[in-house]
């Protein structure tokens, strides 16, 4: 991998490659850019095939966080950590205090939080080297579970996608299909149960799906069916990558809107969603609840301030919207450029600063 040639053709600004020989500890930390301030982003565990993949998988999520964080409204820019390594067998709290002290050397540059792979307990290890990190037991005081303020950030940017796809935010008698019903997929489920929202719900879980049907008066349906099902909203909310070829044509449904990641399996189907006139939201938009919470944990945690921030996500969502209409183009499109935009705006006011800085020095210089 041409790592340099990789690094400015997406402008990144900083890659860390750390290591502790007692510990194990293999980590690499990418900083994509902090135009808007310090960058957050979470610590992934994996078992990589290769060195490469890691450093692609770190640099690529770490861009994808300076996007999300922009597009958040949050001072925040974007970075990542993938920890190689089997988060079932290879752990211990040297390996997550040696990686605390890397961060610790930053300086506030990076901070980190839980990923894939990672734990509250292994952020509370950390935490013991540094100050730099989030996602930490609430006796430290943090946030806690995100899983609850992730659903409610999922919930509001429903709300507005309902209003751009039916002219009304009112989720009442709609009929919404979700797939997965994991923590936030059922907490987002009472949200639409409690506004009178109809619910079809699938999971490889059946355990979850019984009990979003005993709770919520939801209609189980096989996973592959989920697709096809008449419906009002389709709300992935499990694995990415389940709008492609095979589940377009399937779909009936006039709104996308759901928790999931990396939801289009490629930019194209975003376009083919245009096309056709259906209405998606944006994954990194949408789910942004849980990156809102824990970045207030850097100004001490204030659940009634971070909740008031996440609703904001309904006017992010609606920003999205106008983006695309404004442009003409895909949602997908529009939701980079309303990040790209905001990021824009910050280096354009700072480099007006250093040059009126500059101007003034200059006159004084000169008497």
């Amino acid at each position: 991998m041409k790592i340099f040639s990789y690094m400015q053709e997406y402008d990144y600004e900083q890659l860390l490659f750390c290591q502790d020989e007692q510990s194990g500890l293999k980590a690499i930390i990418a900083i994509h850019d902090t135009t808007l301030g310090p960058a957050l982003g979470g610590t992934r565990m994996w078992t990589y095939a290769s060195e490469d993949d890691a450093v692609e998988d770190a640099l690529r999520l770490a861009k994808g966080m300076t996007y999300k964080n922009a597009a958040a409204g949050l001072n925040l820019g974007g970075g990542k950590t993938v920890i190689i390594g089997d988060p079932k067998k290879d752990k211990n709290e040297e390996m997550f205090r040696a990686f605390g002290r890397y961060i610790q050397g930053l300086n506030g540059r990076y901070i980190t939080a839980e990923d894939v792979g990672t734990t509250v307990q292994d952020m509370d290890l950390i935490h013991e080297e540094t100050d730099y990190v989030t996602g930490i037991s609430p006796a430290f005081g943090s946030s806690g579970n995100p899983s609850p303020v992730t659903a409610y950030g999922v919930y509001r940017g429903m709300k507005a996608a309902a209003k751009e796809g039916f002219g009304t935010d009112s989720l009442e008698g709609k009929t919404v299909a979700v797939q997965g019903v994991g923590n936030v997929a059922f907490t987002l489920c009472r949200h639409l149960h409690e506004e009178g929202a109809n619910l079809v719900v699938t999971d490889i879980n059946k355990e979850a799906v019984q009990r979003a049907v005993e709770e919520f008066g939801a209609k189980a349906v096989d996973p592959d069916d989920i697709y096809s099902v008449d419906c009002d909203i389709y709300a992935p909310c499990a694995l990415g990558a389940t709008i492609n070829d095979e589940t377009i044509p399937q779909l009936k449904a006039k709104v996308i809107a759901g928790a999931a990641n990396n939801q289009l399996k490629e930019t194209k189907h975003g376009d083919i969603l245009h096309e056709k006139g259906i209405v998606y939201t944006p994954d990194y938009v949408i789910n942004a609840g849980g990156v809102i919470n824990v970045a207030d944990e850097l100004h001490g945690y204030n659940k009634d301030r971070a909740m008031k921030r996440v609703e904001t996500i309904y006017d992010n969502v609606s920003r999205v919207f106008e983006i695309s209409r404004r442009d003409n183009i895909p949602t997908y499109a529009a939701a980079d450029r309303m990040a790209e935009e905001r990021i824009e705006r910050m280096r354009r006011s700072r480099s007006q600063f250093l040059q009126n800085g500059q101007h003034i020095l200059s006159r004084r210089q000169n008497g």
